[in-house]
């Protein structure tokens, strides 16, 4: 996560999304939470359940991935 992070504050967004494709979904989910405790979204517990399952399903599906090919 930490050279996804890395790539990603130089601008290689593709390269980002290879090493590690849930950080963007990840950093939308705590940025999303830090405004919804601010501002109090009328949906935002309904959009943080999803960004949550969506960001699970991908870190595990990466992990899958990278256990059966590698």
């Amino acid at each position: 996560m930490q050279s996804a992070f890395i790539l990603l504050l130089k601008g290689e967004i593709i390269e980002s999304i290879i090493t590690y494709p849930a950080l963007i979904p990840t950093i939308f989910m705590l940025g999303y939470l830090g405004l919804h405790l601010i501002f109090s979204f009328k949906k935002g517990a309904s959009v943080l359940k999803i960004s949550f399952i969506f960001t699970v399903t991908i870190i595990i599906i990466n992990y899958l991935i990278k256990l059966f090919i590698h």
